[in-house]
């Protein structure tokens, strides 16, 4: 039974994300503000700034957002993109978690500083400025930029800002910065998890360019339960893998991705155990609004494989299902087109391990059987049944634009939490694995090609 409940329980204690129901943009508002109490120890804040990008004679806007600690903390963590084109602020990120301690994050939407002239020392310098208002080293903040790949950073431009937004810093809701790192994100995403007499919050940005390998995705996750650090990263890297690293929106990896996490180490932690199981769910219900969030995103996907010899096939299987250019389109516009999906899953087995005998493989869409024992089990009924199961998850419909060009969402939040479901059984071992992806929208075309004018 699906809750209408605005307030739902804490996730991790908790009814499942697929049990929240939005009808109104003011209600799901309502939920992000109930959820997004910073922990003790944390302040944010963020300015808006005007300047004129180096590369293209057209005023640009960008915010600059903060994430402080009241006190620079030896308990910090963070993963980083795997792209062989990282931007400055992750080797920048890289380096920093070489330093003894980290007192705060700098970050800017519309440029992400990627193979720009001077991009390192631009970041670099942003930092000091950060530190000199807050009284920190240099070394003890950490960068993120994102957005346009290429442009250089409007440094003197944000140096001018950052006093502004040091005087923004307030505790009590992390709201500010969940809207201040958004670019093309139709709305701010929010997490939050109790453990013991503390809590776990984390903020995403990302709706295009999305695989992480580990979107252009930023994911800043804080705590005041102490952690010891070694600790801390181990926990964050397995989770990483199991959450962000099995989502994807169009199979690009961005140059930017970077997935922070901090402690304030104000109250104990009752278990390394239950921290890092609440930490999964909230990363985990992060992903999937990311995923939820993504542009032009009308389905969600969510793609269960069981019985695989090992989670790298599992996964692999998940991720050639909701990065198929083909069952994207179909599933846009619910058309059970099943023999997309097993083209799919045929594709990777047979390129990747073709040693996997998919004789034994049983597929579900929506909990019905639609392929068992290499052979498909369709008819009218059955077709009906996907139809309207595809029709249930989708989050909108399509309108043509009245110009005939420009696809536009008509939502600006997410009405519902549901999915297509899809079920791979492959009988051939013990892993599993859940990937998420989304369906291919003409907004999604437009929204990509009209990004930078």
């Amino acid at each position: 039974m699906r809750q209408q409940a605005l307030i739902s329980p804490q996730r991790g204690t908790a009814i499942p994300s697929t049990h929240l129901i939005f009808p109104s943009a003011e209600s799901h508002r309502s939920w992000l503000e109930h959820h997004s109490a910073l922990p003790r120890g944390f302040r944010v804040g963020r300015t808006r700034l005007e300047f004129m990008p180096a590369e293209v004679a057209k005023p640009a806007k960008m915010n600059l957002t903060l994430l402080v600690l009241d006190e620079p903390t030896p308990s910090f963590a963070a993963v980083f993109t795997k792209n062989a084109f990282p931007g400055a602020p992750v080797l920048i990120g890289r380096k920093r978690l070489e330093e003894p301690t980290l007192g705060a994050l700098v970050v800017n939407n519309k440029v992400s500083n990627v193979c720009a002239p001077g991009g390192v020392e631009a970041s670099e310098r942003l930092c000091a400025a950060v530190a000199g208002g807050l009284g920190l080293s240099a070394s003890q903040v950490l960068p993120c930029s994102t957005g346009v790949i290429g442009w250089r950073l409007p440094v003197d431009a944000m140096v001018e800002a950052v006093p502004k937004a040091v005087s923004s810093l307030e505790g009590g809701s992390v709201l500010p910065a969940a809207e201040g790192i958004m670019t093309t994100d139709l709305y701010p995403k929010v997490r939050r998890a109790r453990i013991g007499e503390g809590s776990i919050v984390g903020i995403a940005k990302g709706a295009g360019m999305i695989e992480p390998n580990l979107a252009t995705m930023l994911v800043f996750l804080m705590t005041d339960v102490d952690v010891p650090r070694e600790a801390l990263r181990a926990a964050l890297r397995s989770v990483a893998s199991r959450t962000f690293g099995c989502i994807s929106v169009d199979s690009d990896t961005s140059t930017s991705d970077t997935v922070a996490l901090l402690s304030s180490r104000k109250v104990p932690c009752p278990s390394l155990k239950e921290f890092e199981a609440a930490l999964e769910q909230v990363c985990a219900d992060l992903a999937e609004d990311i995923v939820r969030n993504g542009e032009g995103v009308h389905h969600v996907m969510r793609v269960q494989v069981r019985g695989a010899p090992s989670e790298d096939v599992a996964r692999g299987i998940g991720k050639s299902v909701v990065n198929s250019p083909l069952f994207q389109c179909a599933v846009n516009g619910n058309d059970p087109n099943v023999g997309r999906l097993v083209a799919a899953i045929g594709k990777y087995v047979g390129a990747h391990h073709p040693e996997v005998d998919l004789s034994r493989c049983t597929l579900r869409m929506g909990g019905r059987v639609i392929l068992e024992h290499g052979a498909f089990r369709l008819d009218n009924e059955t077709e009906k049944a996907l139809v309207a199961h595809m029709k249930g998850a989708e989050l909108y419909t399509s309108v043509p634009p009245a110009d005939g060009l420009t696809f536009r969402p008509q939502v600006t939040y997410p009405p519902h939490e549901r999915s297509v479901e899809i079920e791979v059984e492959l009988g051939t071992g013990p892993a599993t694995c859940t990937v998420l992806g989304a369906d291919r929208s003409h907004e999604y075309i437009s929204e990509n090609a009209d990004y930078r004018s």
